[in-house]
């Protein structure tokens, strides 16, 4: 059982071609990306998978690029296993990716989306399961599974509610901070990020129903 395991700015920036690579082969290789959604380990700046909105070092005022998609470029590749896991919003959906992607002869790969302490969650790191959970509840990270034996994809985000995505972005200071450091711009950045997560969540249910 092989397993390459790293964080956003490797998967989605300096070591991508590398991911790109393996995913396009038939290796019985798997990758678990640790998704903070910046470079965590060298100070919190934004990598490719910062969200549009999102304050962090080099981005200061709020990144006005959208995430990359890396799942669904990951799918390009029908012979590759491909989830998105929150441990705080199901485990029993965290377990049954990694088990799948085991037992999947083949490239794997699983994005799981990792509390940070540049998030700025409020009340701290100790809530930080509840705002995984949250996260996914909204619509902000959605979780899903695609496998190549079914040619299936499954959406595990059940019960999405976009009405509470105003109210998660608020107990993140990374969102919350805009409206001081960038007022001019703030609203706009945080709807489109909004926007953004409802149109790939019907994008989402669309490859379901395939």
């Amino acid at each position: 059982s092989i397993w390459m395991i790293g964080g956003d700015g490797w998967a989605y920036d300096i070591g991508f071609g590398g991911i790109d690579h393996v995913l396009s082969t038939n290796e019985n290789v798997n990758i678990l990306v640790l998704d903070s959604q910046v470079y965590s380990n060298t100070g919190g700046q934004a990598s490719k998978s910062t969200p549009k909105g999102s304050v962090a070092s080099f981005a200061s005022t709020g990144k006005t690029t959208y995430k990359k998609d890396l799942a669904r470029i990951a799918m390009c590749y029908p012979n590759a296993y491909v989830a998105t896991i929150n441990l705080g919003a199901n485990q029993a959906q965290t377990l049954k990716a990694f088990k799948e992607a085991e037992a999947h002869q083949g490239p794997s790969i699983i994005i799981a989306y990792c509390s940070c302490i540049a998030h700025g969650i409020q009340g701290g790191m100790e809530n930080s399961l509840k705002a995984e959970a949250m996260a996914t509840k909204c619509g902000y990270f959605p979780i899903f599974r695609y496998v190549p034996e079914e040619e299936k994809f499954y959406l595990d985000s059940k019960n999405v509610n976009f009405d509470l995505y105003d109210e998660f972005l608020e107990t993140q200071n990374r969102y919350r901070s805009l409206k001081m450091l960038n007022p001019l711009q703030a609203e706009q950045l945080l709807e489109s990020n909004k926007q953004h997560a409802m149109k790939q969540f019907e994008r989402l249910k669309q490859l379901e129903n395939l």
